[in-house]
């Protein structure tokens, strides 16, 4: 069953209001196996608003409209699904009871524009779940000769939330006559780009395209994300949890076979998640001396819930003095191997850690002390043992910051998962 999502409102065209509601529709129709292959938005305008509802009927099965049910002159998803079915609006006057019910339980008396909430399309019902005042509505009848369903609910994410969980999603599971499973994994990567990795996977992705159908099997799909690296995510289609759990577990296997150390981690952790429970595990404490990158670092690492466990503390020694003063580095040019591998010792002795980070560098947009900006040296210190490494970037200063925390942070984690 292939279901579209139109979100309803002028405000979302604008940027007003961001569109949760689609996606979180879209996460609940996959868990059920419902194919949702387009969203579309669209403003508070009867003729465009008919027009998206009739091309999404033209080749899906079913539309889920969310937004334009209140009582308001703006609120016209009634008026536009009435018209796409060819029918007039009826007043339900038991609705009209009932949404008069909720105001008195308020102690207030409804005002007259809430009746409209109460008009649905000839031929059409409520939805039984009614949380708020806007009835919600269900719709089947022949569309270009043949059925289709047109559900429409609140825009007020709660509201429907209940309706999608309490009705709908049972409904065109019953409609659809059968039940699959979708199911995501995302495998988070750092130090490769999309078109680099997309020749890597290519000849796995023409294996999936040549084994998968309609009913099942594996997809692979990339998702660039700035400076939190590329998501590669990788989605089963079957009939039961158990199989599509283990199409899962082949797929990552397979990919990590191929791409190996540049998985930092899956679903929902993040570098620097993974790096304190590495250090957790192996016993290691972790601290941080910062000049290049101002505290980002010890920033995205206290972020982290239970940081605590591994973290001791962050040095920003920004200015060369304070470098020497703080880290008790010896004197010497401050963008340089020598300095970042001192820095790194010293926020060892400092801050009593087994593992420091350091980084000192030119952020731009001017050079400093002859070096050029983009300049910048990385290290890594363990139990002792310090590893360097220099990065020259062509990018702005907040990039530069960035794309360095990142880096260094990669490099201690690729360091500590040697060592498990």
């Amino acid at each position: 069953m292939r279901c579209e999502v139109v979100a309803v409102g002028t405000e979302l065209l604008l940027g007003q209001i961001n569109d949760t509601n689609s996606s979180w529709i879209g996460q609940e129709l996959a868990a059920v196996g419902i194919d949702s292959h387009f969203q579309t938005k669209v403003g508070d305008n009867l003729d465009r608003m008919v027009s998206v509802i009739r091309h999404a009927l033209s080749r899906s099965d079913a539309v889920i409209c969310t937004g334009g049910l209140g009582p308001t002159q703006d609120d016209i998803t009634r008026d536009a699904i009435a018209a796409v079915m060819g029918v007039d609006l009826e007043v339900d006057e038991e609705l009209v009871a009932k949404i008069e019910s909720m105001w008195g339980l308020r102690g207030r008396e409804m005002p007259a524009n809430n009746r409209q909430q109460a008009r649905i399309p000839v031929g059409a019902q409520a939805i039984p779940v009614q949380p708020g005042t806007a009835p919600g509505i269900v719709a089947t009848f022949e569309f270009d000769g043949e059925s289709k369903t047109i559900y429409a609910v609140p825009g007020v994410p709660w509201e429907m939330h209940d309706m999608m969980s309490g009705f709908i999603i049972d409904d065109m599971v019953r409609r659809s006559g059968s039940q699959s499973i979708i199911r995501s994994r995302t495998l988070r990567t750092w130090g490769q780009s999309e078109s680099g990795l997309a020749e890597l996977l290519a000849d796995e992705i023409t294996r999936l395209d040549a084994t998968g159908d309609a009913d099942g099997g594996v997809t692979l799909a990339f998702l660039a994300s700035g400076i939190e690296g590329l998501k590669l995510r990788i989605t089963a289609k079957g009939p039961d949890e158990e199989l599509v759990s283990a199409q899962l577990d082949e797929e990552e296997a397979r990919v990590r076979e191929i791409i190996g150390p540049i998985v930092f981690g899956v679903d929902d952790q993040t570098m620097e998640s993974v790096i304190l429970s590495l250090c957790v595990e192996q016993g290691l404490t972790l601290g941080t001396a910062e000049s290049l990158t101002g505290g980002l670092i010890a920033q995205r690492l206290t972020a982290t819930p239970g940081s605590s466990a591994a973290f001791r503390g962050g040095v920003v020694t920004y200015a060369t003095d304070v470098k020497t003063s703080l880290l008790h580095v010896p004197a010497g040019p401050s963008v340089s191997e020598e300095m970042v591998e001192a820095m790194a010792r010293g926020a060892c002795k400092v801050l009593g850690a087994d593992v420091s980070i350091a980084t000192t560098g030119v952020a731009g947009p001017d050079a400093w002390e002859g070096i050029p900006p983009g300049t910048v040296w990385i290290a890594t210190c363990i139990e002792g043992e310090v590893e360097t490494q220099l990065l020259r970037y062509r990018t702005d200063r907040n990039r530069t910051r960035q794309y360095t925390t990142i880096t260094v942070l990669n490099e201690l984690r690729k360091r500590l998962e040697s060592r498990a």
